[in-house]
């Protein structure tokens, strides 16, 4: 199985990977494009996105730079925090990181697709002095969120990319969760996690 060719998304090296999709259609174009602005505002409240998957599925909160919790859209150089269910980081209280590295509102002239994209990859916490990646996956991971909209239709995309345990200086009971969680049985409930998310972004 290949990961599909999506403009703007990480290629694939190595490791695990994931293309989690869902689309919405509707008769009429106009409906369509509000319908899309409606998406666009839940994607943008990045706070708000365990409303749409319930109690049970991962929290996300936005945070600045200097590790202050913000309210507003997210932006390059921004990090999100991730309580996912199930064993937490034992070395950031349970908490996993990553640091929005690209934001794109994009239109395609060809299939006249319009687009919004953004970018993660597991990080330290921001502001802080630790020396190393407070994520179950290594690194050089990445997670791409993308909305988009066409003629009749409006999509929420989650794509994973070269998703590999992080094994690099968190100690031993974080290199346990770690393989558990990419590797092992926690995988797919990370990914049922994402589906929940793209379903529940589109339910109006």
């Amino acid at each position: 199985m290949k990961t599909k060719d999506i403009p703007g998304i990480p290629p694939q090296i190595e490791g695990a990977f994931h293309d989690t999709e869902s689309q919405k259609d509707f008769p009429d174009p106009e409906i369509a494009s509000q319908k899309y602005a409606q998406l666009k505002k839940r994607f943008l409240d990045l706070n708000s996105w365990k409303e749409y998957c319930g109690e049970t599925s991962t929290d996300f909160k936005l945070y600045n730079s200097t590790g202050e919790h913000i309210d507003r859209p997210p932006k390059v150089g921004d990090f999100v925090k991730i309580d996912i269910p199930g064993p937490g980081n034992f070395q950031t209280k349970g908490y996993d990181w990553v640091e929005i590295i690209k934001v794109s509102d994009e239109f395609s002239k060809n299939d006249e697709i319009e687009s919004l994209l953004m970018i993660c990859q597991p990080s330290k916490p921001p502001n802080s002095n630790v020396d190393y990646i407070a994520h179950f996956y290594a690194q050089e991971s990445a997670s791409s969120f993308r909305i988009a909209k066409g003629k009749n239709f409006i999509r929420a995309e989650i794509y994973g990319r070269n998703e590999k345990p992080n094994f690099s200086n968190v100690g031993f009971l974080n290199k346990i969760r770690n393989f558990l969680i990419s590797i092992g049985g926690f995988a797919k409930v990370t990914k049922i996690q994402w589906k929940c998310l793209a379903d529940g972004m589109l339910d109006f």
